[in-house]
Order: structure tokens, then sequence, then C-alpha cells
């Protein structure tokens, strides 16, 4: 773990909280029995995804001062990633979030996180400005835009970064978390300016752009500012495009699919790695979708997050 804040590969900031998922698949929720345990929230999942991946991580959010509070903080650093500034907001309870598990492709997500989610009070003047900067990759969401004071908090640590090393604007759109579709765009626009790598879906993409088709999705997020735009297309694979020209179009991995949640925290935690180690677009982007498949294959998000190996030897396989 990392003395100093200037040596973290990735910070990430936005979302965390618990996730319940249900120990029986195919069953309505109102009929489970048994739920697991598992730290949740995309930014803190993409922080320990990369962390597995022997990166040096940290996350940037806030929870409840309850004992859902102390079991995220516990279960950070279990995972390496460094905890010093999740910090306890009193005025709201940690989030929970509840999931239906209907494989291969549908699992519906249930947000607890009213009156209001912790880590949507995020304040400009509680950011560590340095350590933003000097992160190797600094990591946003789209749901750090939804609400005040984090949408200023998130915009005003994209500008202190100015741009420098690397920094990706995960577009997840979670229409629940916003009030009105249209009033989300120039918010992404904003931020769009200062980040120099892009990633979502086809809806993501379509809410930050008004396009939908993926490379009319890559061409407007980098007319939008970004050198790097990756969309992500489902079951047709990922497109990405880097403003020198380079185009990579990689197909899924397929494998038997037990729980897509969290399929796409690994993908952007590996999307970091390779982005790091400087590989070539489509290995890395090869490498990030064989890390998203093999969290599809298993039940949890954070503690399915693969390693290494884990990676390897399922691209080795074919």
């Amino acid at each position: 773990m990392p003395e100093s804040a200037d040596s973290f590969d990735l910070i990430t900031m936005g979302r965390i909280g618990v996730d319940l998922y249900p120990l029986q698949t195919g069953v309505p929720l109102a009929q489970v029995e048994s739920f697991g345990k598992f730290l949740g929230g995309s930014a803190s999942n993409v922080a320990v995804a990369a962390a597995r991946l022997g990166r040096s991580t940290a996350v940037i959010t806030r929870t409840g001062r309850d004992p859902f509070g102390g079991y995220l903080h516990q279960a950070l650093k279990e995972f390496g990633v460094d905890d010093r500034w999740v910090i306890p907001v009193e005025a709201y309870p940690t989030p929970v979030t509840f999931c239906e598990i209907f494989p291969p492709d549908d699992f519906p997500l249930y947000f607890y996180r009213q009156p209001k989610a912790p880590d949507l009070e995020i304040h400009t003047d509680e950011l560590d400005f340095f350590a933003i900067r000097s992160a190797r990759v600094f990591w946003i969401t789209g749901t750090g835009l939804s609400e005040e004071p984090s949408r200023s908090a998130t915009l005003a640590a994209l500008k202190a970064r100015g741009r420098s090393g690397i920094t990706v604007f995960d577009l997840d759109w979670r229409p629940m978390f916003w009030k009105d579709p249209e009033s989300a765009r120039p918010y992404y626009a904003e931020a769009l300016r200062h980040a120099t790598v892009a990633v979502g879906n086809l809806d993501e993409c379509e809410i930050a752009t008004g396009v939908r088709e993926p490379h009319a999705c890559a061409q407007a997020l980098l007319d939008a500012g970004v050198e790097l735009a990756v969309v992500k297309k489902g079951p047709d694979g990922v497109l990405a495009v880097h403003r020198d020209g380079t185009v990579a179009e990689v197909p899924p991995v397929p494998v038997e699919v037990v729980n897509g949640l969290g399929a796409g925290d690994a993908f952007g935690g590996s999307l970091c790695h390779g982005l790091l180690a400087g590989l070539p677009l489509e290995k890395t982007i090869r490498y990030a979708n064989a890390a998203g498949a093999i969290v599809a294959s298993r039940l949890a998000c954070s503690s399915a997050m693969p390693t290494e190996s884990e990676v390897e030897d399922l691209l080795a396989r074919g």
C-alpha cells in the first residue's frame, strides 16, 4: 500500500454501498430466503478490480456512520484499496442495494439511497487536490454529477486535474438518480471537456451525446473532448476509438452468465490496468472484456474481481 498519495495508480470518486445479493437464482426477490453481503458501488468496485490486478488504488467516497459503513471500510482494506478518503456522514445511512438474478440477461436492481446517499455529500473543500492531480489515473462517474454537492466537487476535481495523466469518465447512467434525463446532458458535456477517456454502454452514450449508433457515439465523444472513446455494445462486444485513428472492435468472451452485475466494473478496472501498462488498444480491450466475463460468470461483484493470472488463463483458452 502506498505511503504517500502521489504513488497511487488509480483514484476513483463516486458510489459505495452494500450489495445484498440473493443466494438463490431465478427467484423473485419476495421469495428469496437468504442473501450474501458484498461491497458495492461502481467507483468502489473499479478500485477493487484494479487492486486485484496489482495496482495501488484508493477511492474518494462517503458512507453513513453506521455498522454498514464500518463493514465497507473493512472490505476495502481487505481488497487492498486505500480508504483514507472514505469519510462517514452523520445525516444519512449507508446505502443498500438489492438485486434479482435471472440469468442470462435480467438482473433488476433496487437502490435504497433515500433520503440521500452519503456518497453524494462529497464537498469541494474536502478534496485532496494534490492527490487527485498526482494519481496516474483518476476515475469519475455520471452518478457523481446527479446531485449537489457531489456535482460541484466532481467538476472541481476534474478542473484541478487539468487533463493530466489519464482521466476516465464512466458515463454510468442511472435514470433513478436524475429527475429529468435532459438535465444530465450539460453536466456530462462539461465532464467530457476535462476527461481523456469516456466509457459507456449505448444507453449511456445516448444520454451523453444524443446519438446511439456505436461509431457515431464514439465520434461524438471524441468531438466532446476525450482522447479515447470506449463504447460497450452488449452482446456485440466493444468498440474503442482513439483520436489518433486507432480502432479496436472486440467481440465478447462467451461464458455462462451467473450474474451480469459488476462485469462493467471489472472491465473498468482492467481497462485502467491496460492503459497504465501501455498495452496496445486492442489487447487492452480484450483483457478488459475477459475480466468482465469472469465476473459475469460469478455471483458477486467486488469479491468476484479476477486476478491477473485468471484473466490471462481465460484469454489463453480462447
